[in-house]
């Protein structure tokens, strides 16, 4: 059985500046006009962001594959994660009523598929015996960085949710993206035999004092 496929973009960007969104509006999907401080363009804002900060995760993933050959599966994971994320980006660029049946969107598929990513590198991890700090690799604190911009993300999405319309899918994607970035941060640290950086309580400048 073939499955649906989402609908191909159709752009033709001979222009980069169209001077429209001068006065502070930008256009959703469907055409219509909002401002650009609007719940809906923060949602979708901030998951371009989030793309932005997984490819360059994925970049860094490329620099030490060559020490590290076992992280060139995440590379391809993260790649397919910042296509994930711009079809999130689209359907939430798109009200409700305007949504076509082949309207890019992230799915239960996709939420799924987190799920097995999650579980396939947790079961190489020891349990943790305190919460972690960003750190011990360049790449873990950058995906540590896309993780909590993952959770401002799913925070608005939510509020979203609440005040407007927002796909239940999108608001699980994102979630289960937050928990995977967590557990690959971990994971890269044990490929590349990082300590992980625990944190205590007693390190802060109080503790330390004599």
């Amino acid at each position: 059985m073939q499955e649906n496929k989402f609908q191909e973009p159709r752009l033709a960007l001979n222009r980069i500046y169209t001077r429209t969104g001068d006065r502070g509006q930008t256009s959703l999907v469907g055409g219509q006009r909002a401002f650009k401080n609007a719940l809906r363009i923060e949602c979708f804002g901030t998951v371009d962001e989030l793309n932005s900060f997984v490819g360059l995760a994925g970049v860094t993933v490329g620099e030490v594959c060559a020490s590290a050959p076992l992280l060139a599966g995440l590379g391809e994971i993260l790649r397919r994660v910042q296509h994930e994320l711009f079809n999130l980006g689209s359907i939430l660029a798109t009200l409700p009523e305007d949504v076509g049946p082949q309207q890019p969107r992230v799915t239960d598929i996709e939420v799924k598929q987190l799920e097995q990513d999650i579980d396939e590198a947790n079961a190489e991890l020891p349990p943790l015996r305190s919460f972690v700090l960003p750190g011990g690799s360049r790449l873990n604190a950058e995906l540590h960085v896309c993780r909590t911009v993952c959770r401002r993300a799913e925070r608005l999405v939510v509020a979203l949710s609440v005040s407007e319309s927002a796909p239940e899918d999108a608001i699980q994607y994102l979630n289960r993206l937050s928990d995977a970035l967590f557990v690959w941060s971990r994971w890269v640290n044990h490929v590349l035999g990082a300590a992980e950086v625990l944190w205590s309580p007693n390190e802060a400048s109080s503790s330390r004092r004599k």
